[in-house]
């Protein structure tokens, strides 16, 4: 692996606006990252356009891969790039997969199930998220986005099962949000799991981050399991992105009346298959598996 193409691919992702599929269309025309990364204005343009050309043109001057990889080094990170012969395979697989993941804690390696859901859930929601991510941690790592509610629950859940389990944050990995959860990440980075991001070190969170994040979890996942969720919800992003991926889609029940419900009620209605324990996922994803296992689904 040359270190000059992976400087190339950072470098490349530092640049605001260009994006994953932008990058790839570039150091595919242009015949490698470091290559794109170089390249003199006029050819950016041919594969980007003129003012796109002229953007990254722009931010170049003001960006160094190199101390970027040095920051990540010193604070105990690694940046992965599609060369990487451990970057993430199931993640490589889809379309827009990030030119720059950065890593606090083991590399992922293998196909994790991911738990979302909303930030605000029922009682019942809570139980359920902690419940399933303690159960299918002993069997597969757990992926969620550290958000408040439904993933924080999912991850501790994980942890306290002994297991692995993967968050991606919508900012950079010195910039954990939300700030509430900085113990937790330190606890999923030294415990055997991962804290993700492809933003460059110093990015805060934006709004706009989490909708991208969620392709990454979906991408980290055999399956996307939606455990509450309302009709208007990041997680309903996460489940569509799931599908657009080839992942399984699952939905955990709730009350009709309860709105944080209705969602994942919506989604189960469409064709999701319903979960009532871990053993409903297992079941889905790796049925070779199931009978080694206790059934440690609702069922008992």
């Amino acid at each position: 692996m040359s270190k000059d193409e992976r400087l190339g691919w950072i470098g490349l992702n530092m640049v605001p606006g260009l994006g994953p599929r932008r990058i790839r269309r570039l150091v595919d025309c242009l015949q490698g990252a470091q290559e794109a990364w170089q390249a003199p204005e006029h050819l950016l343009a041919e594969a980007l356009g003129i003012r796109l050309a002229r953007n990254v043109a722009r931010h170049r001057s003001k960006l160094d891969p190199v101390k970027e990889l040095e920051k990540a080094h010193n604070r105990g990170l690694r940046i992965l790039t599609p060369i990487c012969p451990d970057y993430p395979p199931l993640l490589k697989t889809i379309v827009d997969a990030p030119a720059a993941l950065y890593c606090w804690g083991e590399i992922p390696q293998g196909a994790g199930v991911a738990l979302v859901g909303t930030r605000q859930p029922s009682p019942a929601g809570q139980v359920m998220a902690h419940r399933l991510g303690f159960e299918l941690a002993r069997h597969v790592p757990v992926v969620s986005g550290l958000a408040r509610g439904i993933d924080g629950l999912a991850h501790r859940g994980a942890i306290q099962g002994g297991g692995t389990t993967w968050a991606v944050l919508g900012s950079a990995l010195d910039r954990i949000y939300p700030p509430e959860h900085t113990d937790l990440a330190y606890a999923i980075a030294s415990q055997g799991g991962a804290v993700l991001s492809e933003y460059p070190l110093g990015t805060g969170p934006r709004r706009g981050h989490f909708p991208a994040r969620n392709r990454i979890i979906s991408g980290l996942s055999l399956a996307v399991v939606v455990v509450e969720a309302p009709t208007r919800s990041g997680a309903l992003i996460t489940a569509d992105l799931a599908l657009q991926q080839g992942r399984e889609v699952l939905a955990v029940p709730g009350s009709p009346t309860n709105p944080q419900c209705q969602g994942s009620n919506l989604l189960i209605q469409q064709g999701a298959k319903l979960v009532q324990g871990a053993g409903d996922i297992l079941e889905e994803i790796v049925p070779f598996t199931l009978p080694a296992l206790t059934r440690i689904d609702s069922h008992s």
